[in-house]
């Protein structure tokens, strides 16, 4: 072994194209991937380049070993260099796994970081009502301190600037901590789980943990975790358009051995070897370059966007009108110039409380909560819209296996030899020749694996559910999976076909050339390509009308039982008929006549707990269920009936309980018609579960739709609302989807549409609560102003009642948890409008009550306060503190009653909502320091007992107001249409 002292870089390059090739020689090979780890990203980037100009030539060159390999022609010899097998994959221990993240890297890759709190200062910075509010208390601090000295003069401007700035800061620190949830939320989306084999076991990781020298299965919808080779594939396509920009799939084989992060297995099966993690792949350099947009605006902000801008709008010329300040030849310029700061700053502070611009903060914020909230509840948000639109859900289409039953699935009958058998009896039971036939067809058809491990203890099967079944059932017949594997050699393999609803065939070549065709699939479209059976004394026996009819029955017998039937069945073929070159093998389309039937098993999966009573809290809140499955249509019907998605056995008949096939033959016209019909669709291939959507939603409908596999991604993205599986679900649907539900379970499915109404409600009750203060404030100020020239709240007060509204009033109101009464009423429509009627009548009758009692007060409140007696100046101190002292209480009380828009019980689960009375109480204690401590800066007087008192009860009696606001009834008629109508009626006005 040479050192690496003793070998320079041109020695160790010619010893590696020589052929130089030990693992053990690491240190002096150009393979000493330290030297690739430590690389700049200029190399990296040049290297990539070299693999993309020889990729299309064929003659992909990932690195040194890569072009090793292509001499070679051996993956074997990489899986020795990097000291793997590509059987049983990496030891997989703790110091092997640490060893190999040293040496090559981890499978992660630098993030650009996201925006930093001072960006977030900078930009509440720019909004131009605080600039010009900023500008103005600069220029009242040097007028002050020039006219009363700096010791008195200094109050006002600095009160308005520090006002401005606990705005600015209070703003971005709500923005910014939104920022961190996002950003956690897509780690978390990030963060995919794969399966790798590690010791002969398979096991799940994160896709994080994946190192280079690991084995890793690929699957339909799978995404390729690292660069790699591939060690066996059949029919293997993926889709490489996220690197290389072409939509077109590219079958990998020998010829083309390489795979690259990122893509996406879209046909096939196989295995890969990793050959290069993180940063030393293509994807990884992709991702290093760019940052995931949190940015994203959803439906509502944009329009409550709007909302603001047109509100600023109807604004812009009565915020600045009011009696004259100053008269030509009779005011001093120092007078004046105070006179116009005053108008300017108090115009402009009436614009920041009247103009709604918390709306979209308050969007954010309930989102931020909503999605935080739904991750403690098992379903990641993927698109902020989704947490929205699934309040207005009126349909959810469901699958059945794994979201309405458990998907623990186990074999309970089986009809094997012609006749009913014990499934949980060993092999004692079966002639010799089937038994060997059937375990040869469990053991060699399969995506699953049997894993004994070394010391001896029970077996781990690995697979999906319905393969985990089928296997343990093959152990109890005396199954040695690894022994079957090795007795016979795969040539071709046809995966899972769901249009077809085969499970799958292979064909095997066995030690006497003879081959062997192996189906397992629905059990009735496998039957039906059946011409045999086996029988108990091991002979084949043709498949007569009778036997048909007894097989069938069995089948429906199962399938009412709700049991997924699945058949198992071969064919001999001849060898001289198999195609003999690579690439025509790999397009063969195995033989599925004159199949021989050598099993038919019914597999039960129960259905999940508590779903019948979620199905039954949505058809509570007006959204349909409905049930999309590939299942027989009797085992659908059968799980339909017992999750209440079907009422009675009378119910399910056509067009309630239809097949896809018959669904698909109809016309369009005739598709919306049935469509709303439809319950349960059974025997479904994805095509028919997209119609079944896009029908739906012609017809008005918004819908949810549920999917796991790789087929059903069209539906997910042409739904409404796209909720994929966490557990069972594949990269691609994942990808195609709004929601994954990480548990697979309808409950929360169900709880997603809690959230998705809370989400809506609570913003309709900041505006409810916004909107109050906004008409109140604005109305009192600008009657004030125009009709005696002086305000009663001045630009500091108004910055507090506007941090009340905008930042506190959003906290306090968005995070209201959702309540079981969301559940009682209908989906929210696609154009209702955002402030109901009911909104309407409540922020109208509290708006009206506060200005009132506020202009009697500003107007007559001398008289009515008994302060007839103080001097002018003082008299008026504290009637504008008063009046401040009454509003801010006000709207105090009015954050209870916008809990509850059309409830009476205002106080209902308050105490589950710690920041709600958290958020009162900070502002009540504020608003006392304020009055009582610190009225130099806000301009107000310390008040008496009695005036606290007079400003407690004026705030105490919205209450009341709202219950019995709320016995006043309101049209259903949105308010907006009458406008519409009474133009109608009046066109030439």
């Amino acid at each position: 072994m040479h050192s690496p002292s003793n070998s320079s870089p041109s020695s160790r390059r010619h010893d590696l194209e020589a052929g130089g090739r030990s693992f053990d020689d690491e240190l002096s090979s150009p393979f000493y991937i330290p030297s690739t780890k430590n690389a700049t990203i200029e190399r990296l980037r040049r290297w990539r380049a070299a693999y993309r100009f020889t990729a299309s030539l064929g003659q992909a060159n990932v690195s040194v070993v890569a072009r090793f390999i292509i001499v070679v022609q051996k993956v074997k010899r990489l899986s020795d260099l990097l000291k793997t097998n590509t059987e049983k994959g990496i030891h997989g221990d703790d110091t092997d796994l640490l060893k190999r993240k040293n040496a090559f890297g981890s499978n992660t890759y630098p993030q650009k970081k996201g925006r930093s709190f001072w960006r977030f200062l900078w930009e509440a910075w720019q909004d131009l009502t605080l600039i010009i509010l900023m500008v103005a208390a600069v220029a009242s601090l040097v007028l002050g301190i020039k006219t009363e000295g700096i010791k008195e003069g200094w109050y006002d401007g600095t009160s308005i600037a520090f006002a401005v700035i606990l705005v600015i800061v209070v703003t971005a620190v709500s923005d910014y901590k939104q920022s961190l949830q996002f950003q956690n939320l897509n780690e978390e989306k990030r963060n995919i789980h794969t399966e790798v084999i590690r010791g002969g076991k398979r096991v799940d990781v994160s896709i994080y943990d994946i190192v280079v020298g690991d084995v890793v299965p690929l699957n339909i919808g799978d995404q390729v975790p690292a660069d790699g080779v591939l060690i066996a594939g059949h029919s293997l396509a993926i889709d490489e358009s996220s690197m290389t920009g072409e939509s077109k799939n590219i079958y990998k084989n020998s010829r083309e051995p390489f795979l690259m992060s990122g893509c996406k297995v879209v046909d096939g099966c196989g295995t890969m070897l990793v050959t290069s993690v993180g940063i030393n792949t293509e994807w990884g350099l992709l991702m290093a370059s760019i940052s995931e947009d949190t940015g994203e605006e959803t439906p509502l902000q944009v329009r409550l966007n709007g909302v603001a801008t047109f509100i600023d709008t109807l604004l812009a010329i009565p915020r600045m009108h009011g009696t004259p300040q100053f008269q030509a030849g009779k005011t001093s310029v120092g007078d004046a110039v105070d006179g116009a700061i005053k108008i300017l700053t108090i115009a402009v502070t009436i614009v920041v409380v009247a103009v709604p611009e918390g709306l979209p903060l308050a969007v954010t914020l309930t989102l931020a909560y909503s999605m935080r909230k739904m991750m403690a509840d098992r379903a990641l948000v993927r698109r902020l819209s989704a947490c929205e639109t699934m309040g207005s859900a009126t349909t959810i289409c469901s699958d059945k296996t794994g979201t309405l039953t458990l998907n623990q699935m186990t074999v309970v009958e089986a009809f094997v030899g012609g006749k009913k058998i014990d499934p949980s009896e060993n092999k004692s039971q079966l002639s010799p020749m089937l038994s060997s036939l059937l375990i040869e067809g469990i053991a060699q058809n399969t995506n699953g694996s049997v894993f004994i491990p070394e010391g001896g203890g029970d077996l781990e099967v690995s697979g999906s559910p319905t393969e985990k079944a089928i296997l343990v059932w093959g152990v109890k017949l005396g199954m040695n999976f690894d022994a079957v594997k090795s007795e016979s050699t795969v040539l071709h393999v046809f995966p899972f076909n769901s249009a077809k609803k085969r499970g799958g065939g292979v064909a095997l070549q066995l030690p006497d050339s003879e081959v062997h065709i192996h189906w397992k699939g629905a059990a009735e479209i496998v039957l039906a390509s059946c011409t045999a059976y086996i029988d108990g004394n091991d002979n084949i026996i043709a498949m007569d009308d009778a036997k048909v009819l007894f097989f069938k029955k069995a089948i429906e017998d199962m399938a009412a039982s709700s049991l997924r039937c699945i058949a198992i069945a071969y064919r001999s073929y001849e060898m001289d008929k198999v195609p003999v070159g690579e690439e025509e093998l790999s397009q063969w389309a195995l033989p599925e006549d004159d199949l021989v039937l050598l099993a038919i098993i019914g597999l039960k999966d129960p259905c999940r707990p508590g779903v019948k009573e979620a199905v039954q809290l949505c058809q509570n809140a007006g959204v349909k269920v409905r049930m999309v499955t590939g299942d027989n249509p009797q085992t659908a019907r059968a799980i339909a009936l017992e999750c209440g998605i079907l009422s009675s056995k009378e119910e399910a008949v056509e067009p309630i309980l239809i097949e896809g096939k018959v669904f698909r033959e109809y016309s369009d016209e005739e598709k919306e018609k049935i469509a709303e019909k439809i319950l349960v669709m059974g025997r479904s291939a994805p095509n028919d579960k997209l119609l079944l959507v896009q029908a739906l939603r012609k017809r008005g409908h918004v819908v949810a739709v549920t999917g796991d596999g790789t087929n059903d991604a069209p539906a997910l993205h042409e739904a409404d609302i796209g909720l994929s599986m966490g557990i069972q679900g594949t990269e691609v649907a994942k990808e195609n989807s709004d929601i994954i539900i990480l548990d697979d379970n309808f409950a929360s499915v169900v709880k997603v549409v809690r959230w998705g109404r809370s989400v809506y409600a609570n913003i309709q009750k900041f505006i409810q609560f916004q909107l109050t203060v906004n008409v109140a404030a604005l109305i009192i100020n600008v009657v004030a102003a125009v009709s005696s020239g002086d305000v009663p709240l001045n630009a500091v007060q108004l910055l507090w009642v506007n941090l009340i509204m905008d930042t506190l009033g959003a906290l306090a109101l968005a995070t209201e948890p959702p309540t079981d009464h969301l559940m009682h009423r209908p989906p929210v429509g696609r154009r209702e409008p955002l402030i109901t009627n009911i909104m309407w009548r409540n922020l109208l009758i509290q708006a009206a009550y506060q200005v009132s009692v506020l202009l009697v007060l500003n107007f007559r409140g001398k008289s009515l306060l008994g302060l007839k007696d103080e001097n002018a100046e003082r008299a008026n101190e504290v009637k504008n503190t008063l009046i401040f002292n009454a509003f801010v209480l006000c709207q105090i009380f009015n954050e209870f009653n916008a809990r509850k828009p059309d409830e009476l019980n205002i106080f209902d689960g308050i105490t589950k909502n710690h920041l709600f009375m958290v958020i009162v109480a900070v502002t009540l204690v504020l608003q006392v320091i304020i009055i009582e401590f610190i009225g130099k800066f806000t301009s107000t007087v310390k008040l008496n007992w009695k005036q606290w008192l007079i400003s407690v009860v004026i705030a105490f009696i919205s209450w009341p107001l709202a219950l019995v606001g709320k016995l006043i009834p309101v049209p259903n008629t949105p308010v907006h249409k009458f406008f519409r109508f009474s133009r109608h009626r009046n066109p030439q006005s």
